[in-house]
């Protein structure tokens, strides 16, 4: 049960930004611009980093609804969950590998990404702009996180549930035309 009132029927964040508009907007327009706004990196890519961020942050919601929004972006369910279960050495694209491995550091720790790690993503292929939106991904990641489980939310536990939901934050975004009624987390 959440620590605070929300409706049943909306899980993780969804449930938060309707219990809280106010937040909505500005934290829906964050994962628009990161997730669907101008980069090096593919949608697929950024989706499956905030997914993978989420899984080490154990943020169930956030895990899965990305997860599932990286899977219909790359057509892969199994990548994702595979990173999951083995963490990035598995990822075979040397560049993303790398990108992973610095949001894991962030997760961690921010001091942990390291000038070592930072050469290796760029050895593979990253360039600053990479390198930065990945931080920023991540690090936006564990705030959205350390909201929906900081206040308890609801979220169904099963990959399936979420492949509608993926579908749609891959298709639609973040912004929605209903104002208070945003997707994923």
């Amino acid at each position: 049960m959440a620590h605070i009132l929300t409706q049943p029927e909306l899980p993780g964040i969804v449930g938060l930004f309707a219990a809280r508009p106010q937040a909505a907007r500005p934290l829906t327009e964050l994962a628009q611009t990161l997730l669907h706004g101008e980069s090096p990196l593919s949608k697929g890519e950024r989706e499956l980093i905030a997914a993978f961020v989420s899984g080490c942050n154990r943020t169930v919601f956030c895990a899965l609804s990305h997860g599932a929004a990286a899977a219909y972006h790359l057509g892969d369910r199994n990548r994702v969950e595979v990173l999951w279960a083995q963490g990035p050495e598995v990822e075979q694209d040397a560049r993303l590998r790398a990108l992973l491995y610095i949001a894991e550091a962030v997760t961690r720790t921010p001091q942990g990404v390291t000038s070592e790690l930072i050469v290796a993503a760029r050895e593979a292929g990253a360039d600053d702009l990479a390198i930065h939106d990945t931080v920023l991904l991540a690090a936006a990641f564990c705030m959205y996180n350390r909201y929906v489980d900081g206040l308890a939310t609801h979220a169904p536990d099963a990959f399936d549930e979420y492949l509608d939901m993926g579908k749609t934050m891959a298709t639609e975004g973040y912004v929605r035309a209903r104002p208070g009624v945003p997707v994923g987390g």
